[in-house]
């Protein structure tokens, strides 16, 4: 996942940075601030502070608590997305794609920073564009996945779609579930209990 900046905390207000570093010290500082409070709890006064800066100098970068709610998301989304390729391109053993695929799943819930919580768990889900992102993350990992079901299966693309659908469910809810129970299996453990379940599902079907 993408470091967090620091923020008021480690940086004095007025503190000159590079265009490109503000942004990512802004993103920062909202990605804190909207995973403790929520979106609609959330200010950009807070923001501005948590960050260090003005709040003229936050608008300058995002005009409104929508877009810069969007560019964390989009963020995050495509570094979900990152995740699980990198994971299924790390191997050609399928058993193996299938645990590098469930602990991508949960390394990304894992990360301290809380990023999951603004796709899985966004309190804006009422938001077009939000749903909009939060659906195409969830359909494009799953179309990743569904490219090599389709590869090594006989199955046609709607059905290898499906179990991709399922696979990538299943891993998004445990890992989410996992961190609420409170990690009390360690990761290894969990993603190869999750990963075992997983691939004796799908080692059922036919190979090409």
């Amino acid at each position: 996942m993408t470091a967090i900046e620091p923020t008021a905390e480690a940086r004095p207000r007025g503190t000159r940075l590079p265009r490109r570093a503000r942004r990512n010290q802004l993103l920062g500082a909202a990605q804190e601030v909207f995973v403790a409070h929520g979106y609609h709890a959330a200010a950009m006064d807070d923001i501005a502070d948590r960050a260090g800066v003005s709040k003229p100098v936050l608008y300058q970068h995002f005009p409104g608590k929508l877009e810069l709610y969007l560019a964390l998301l989009d963020q995050h989304c495509e570094e979900l997305l990152q995740a699980v390729r990198t994971a299924l391109a790390s191997t050609t053993d399928n058993k193996q794609r299938v645990g590098a695929t469930m602990d991508a799943y949960f390394a990304y819930v894992e990360d301290e920073g809380g990023a999951f919580r603004l796709v899985f768990e966004s309190d804006l889900t009422n938001e077009p564009e939000v749903r909009d992102r939060v659906d195409k993350v969830n359909l494009d990992c799953a179309k990743e996945v569904c490219e090599v079901i389709s590869e090594d299966t006989k199955l046609p693309p709607d059905q290898a779609m499906l179990l991709a659908v399922g696979l990538c469910g299943m891993a998004q809810i445990t890992a989410r579930y996992w961190l609420s129970a409170g990690q009390s299996v360690p990761r290894d453990a969990a993603t190869k209990l999750i990963s075992s379940l997983s691939w004796r599902g799908i080692a059922g079907f036919p190979m090409q």
